[in-house]
């Protein structure tokens, strides 16, 4: 049965996507207490809801780096800026937005302290120090921590100026395991997106423009909005020598010949909060992809006051835990209109509603959070079906994401129809002349460079922006 709210908005205080996209987002990150502004400005507090969707990431990528032997270490928070200079390419990339640390409050600091932006440096330092053979590669490191890069504008999760994520760094004998590495990050990113956030991204590899400072190739997931926009949701990057020399990385090879190591770097980090936010939300709130979700279920009672209702609610709050599933029973003093308002507006997958006149057919009321419909289920048949009830939704809310992603992916062979294809939203493929058609893209569309697709074909053999010969293909959008 379908419940006919569609047109009635149940959050008065969040604002609708139609009108304001971006006033919706903010609205949704405060009021499901995913966060909250803190007094020192372009940095967020994480409230306990919107941490909990961090630490399933975490725990899912966690599961996924012990299985390809990738071992986690801390590396600290300061950096001397004379280890920064090192690789020049990289200090250029980061210098307009370092932190330093250049006082201890009672003396100016001998040497300006960078606080982290990335970790590459500070990484590559140590390898330099603890390889020296062969038998010590591979060197397969990640890291869980913040950085801080001092962005001018800031939105909650997306761009601040702290951010939590993690950072893999590894060595490798030679560049065919290293870009192999690099590569196979790139799929668990994917997979990632797929199976567990309900998220298809695109990939592909970055053009040299967009590159990371200081890598050979960097590639990327990227996920689109509601609204048609891209985030860039995860990268990784195949360093080749570059840091190896400049920070003298060097292993004795089985030939006995002293070689530079091949190194890579990946990571992802707490944009996918607002991408999780961004991709499935809509006009009353989170809709939560059940693999990620903090509660996957919610139990409200209805007449809670009476014994059998209690007795109902607690037993099946136990056989589904018992089951492994991620449960609230939500037995508080507020009304359950307010209940089924708040636990919407949260984006729980389910919510069982359990009252007298039900449990005297021996059933409960489930709804289905992503597409807003009710039924009745019988009461003994809830915990045997709910692994099942929960694997539909995620399905569900994929192919809806991937609807959205094919609607919106769209091949332009002159410049005007580019444009007007832009304008409406998503992807737009066109195969251009290089980093001059795609500098003059930037500034008169505001589209960037979101890929080069795997699939190198080209559309069209002039590039319609320079009408110079086309020599790549690019996924260009707008983004966050």
């Amino acid at each position: 049965m379908s419940n006919n709210k569609e047109n009635k908005k149940l959050v008065e205080s969040i604002t609708s996507r139609d009108v304001d996209f971006a006033q919706w987002y903010t609205d949704l990150c405060l009021k499901a207490e995913l966060m909250d502004y803190s007094d020192a400005k372009g940095f967020i507090i994480y409230r306990p809801y919107g941490y909990a969707l961090w630490e399933g990431i975490q725990d899912y990528l966690n599961k996924k780096f012990k299985e390809t032997q990738h071992q986690n270490v801390y590396l600290p928070l300061l950096i001397p800026e004379s280890l920064f200079q090192k690789e020049k390419d990289h200090i250029e990339g980061f210098a307009p937005e370092t932190a330093m640390v250049t006082t201890t409050g009672l003396e100016d600091l001998a040497e300006r302290l960078i606080i982290r932006p990335t970790s590459e440096i500070l990484f590559a330092q140590h390898y330099a120090k603890i390889i020296s053979s062969h038998r010590d590669l591979p060197k397969k490191y990640n890291q869980w921590c913040s950085v801080v890069r001092w962005e001018k504008t800031t939105r909650p999760f997306l761009r601040g100026k702290e951010f939590l994520w993690q950072e893999g760094h590894t060595v490798h004998s030679s560049e065919k395991e290293a870009r192999e590495e690099t590569l196979n990050m790139l799929e668990i990113y994917e997979k990632l997106g797929t199976d567990f956030l309900a998220i298809p991204f695109v990939t592909g590899r970055k053009t040299e423009k967009e590159k990371f400072a200081g890598a050979e190739e960097t590639y990327s997931v990227e996920a689109l909005m509601h609204d048609g926009k891209a985030l860039q949701s995860g990268t990784s990057h195949y360093f080749g020598n570059g840091f190896a020399e400049a920070f003298n990385i060097k292993f004795q090879d089985k030939d006995n010949q002293l070689k530079y190591a091949f190194q890579t770097s990946w990571g992802v980090s707490t944009r996918l909060i607002g991408a999780i936010i961004m991709v499935h939300g809509d006009d009353e709130g989170l809709v939560l992809p059940p693999r990620v979700a903090p509660n996957q279920v919610v139990i409200v009672p209805i007449q809670g006051q009476k014994v059998e209702v209690q007795e109902a609610s607690k037993k099946l709050y136990d056989e589904l835990t018992k089951n492994g599933i991620r449960v609230l029973l939500d037995d508080t003093d507020r009304t359950p209109g307010w209940k089924f308002s708040e636990h919407e507006m949260k984006g729980v997958p389910v919510r069982i509603e359990v009252g007298p006149r039900d449990l005297a057919n021996n059933e409960v009321t489930v709804f289905t959070r992503y597409n807003r419909e009710k039924k009745q289920m019988n009461l003994d048949l809830v915990n045997n079906s709910m692994k099942d009830l929960l694997d539909e939704i995620h399905n569900r809310m994929l192919e809806k994401a991937q609807d959205h992603l094919k609607n919106n992916r769209h091949i332009a062979k002159t410049y005007d129809e580019f444009k007007s294809l832009l304008d409406k939203g998503g992807y737009v493929l066109m195969s251009v002349a290089g980093e001059e058609a795609e500098i003059r893209i930037k500034e008169e569309t505001g589209a960037t460079a979101r890929v080069l697709p795997f699939d190198q074909t080209l559309i069209t053999e002039t590039c319609p922006v320079t009408n110079k010969k086309a020599t790549q293909t690019i996924l260009f959008a707008r983004a966050y």
